[in-house]
């Protein structure tokens, strides 16, 4: 059996066209028709290959590699092998990033799974409005009073419930549901994402929990990326309203009526509780949880598993359960192992 290869370069591309694209400087301008092929990682470099090294960390793969083209900073770029195409960039991460988009377009925005074009007849849409140009596969439901712009695809077993909007040139994922959701341009939802299902509101009654009425909307603006079995509820009289340009990894949990910022970018396993408001800029680490009510603030970062009960400053730096500065957080981390180390020398059982 042959080994599949689910993403082909777009073509081939030289040393110095890879250069011009990125920003990059070759350090040896006869080698800017050296040829590329694809992209590797530095540390399993195969022939034809553009890698990257970022700094002096890695820096001992690059006297050895078999790639064709390295992408590096100045300081390390008399390390590379001879004969190797060296592009000089202050970044070389976020070059390699670029240059690997030009190379795999295909890999950046999911493509329709079975190759069809417009609404498949084995598609159940009713009295939904689909521009031009938008495919809707074999398998996806469209409800009556939906609006899907054009270029926007609906993968197979996608749900778009009644009334719902869904922009232009946008994705919804294999099993995805979108209900009670507007949601704009050049959003990509991953397979498995729920959009717009009721949040978990209740009150105590006398037998037991009461559910109280989600009667809010969802609202997803333009350039927003959500990962694959994320949840994100809708609004219980408000909106729950996800600002431009934000990447929400996979397997996070968002309460109704949150309010997340612009350019936002938030880690898998979050768990973010209603009505928390969410700064433009902020960065949440993995498995972060917020608790209700809370505001943080633009630019702020929250470190891994940070748990927050508390309003986070804009710009702050926060870490630890709960969450505080990170220095004072490190500070106490430090106080404690250094406590335990010195009851292991006197001899404390169990640590």
């Amino acid at each position: 059996m042959s080994d599949p290869v689910f993403f082909e370069p777009a073509r081939r591309y030289s040393a110095g066209e890879i250069a011009a694209a990125v920003g990059a400087s070759l350090a040896d301008a006869s080698l800017a028709d050296v040829e590329i092929l694809g992209v590797g990682p530095a540390a399993e470099s195969r022939e034809g290959t553009l890698v990257y090294v970022n700094g002096k960390k890695n820096e001992t793969h690059l006297a050895q590699t078999r790639a064709a083209a390295v992408l590096c900073r100045a300081e390390v770029a008399s390390s590379v092998r001879a004969g190797v195409a060296t592009l000089v960039a202050r970044n070389p991460q976020q070059a390699f990033a670029a240059a690997a988009r030009l190379i795999y377009p295909q890999s950046v925005r999911p493509l329709a799974l079975t190759g069809e074009t417009g609404v498949s007849p084995k598609a159940v849409v009713e009295g939904a409005r689909i521009e031009p140009g938008a495919i809707v596969e074999a398998g996806a439901v469209v409800c009556a009073g939906a609006a899907i712009g054009t270029g926007t695809v609906v993968a197979p077993g996608a749900v778009i419930g009644p009334g719902c909007q869904i922009g232009r040139d946008g994705y919804v994922g294999p099993g995805a549901s979108v209900l009670n959701a507007l949601i704009g341009n050049r959003v990509v939802l991953h397979p498995g994402v729920r959009l717009g299902q009721d949040g978990f509101g209740y009150v105590p009654g006398q037998r037991g929990p009461e559910k109280i009425p989600q009667l809010g909307r969802i609202v997803v603006q333009d350039d927003v990326e959500i990962g694959a079995n994320t949840t994100i509820d809708r609004g219980a009289l408000g909106d729950t309203v996800i600002g431009d340009g934000t990447k929400i990894d996979n397997l996070v949990q968002i309460g109704h009526n949150v309010r997340i910022g612009r350019w936002c970018i938030i880690a898998a396993q979050c768990g973010i509780s209603g009505s928390v408001t969410i700064g433009d800029f902020a960065m949440l680490g993995g498995n972060v949880g917020i608790g209700d009510h809370i505001t943080v603030g633009a630019g702020a970062q929250l470190a891994g598993r940070s748990g927050v009960i508390g309003n986070v400053p804009p710009g702050a730096k926060w870490g630890g359960f709960p969450a505080q500065p990170i220095r004072g957080w490190l500070r106490e981390e430090a106080a404690l192992r250094a406590l335990v180390r010195s009851q292991v020398g006197k001899g404390s059982d169990d640590v």
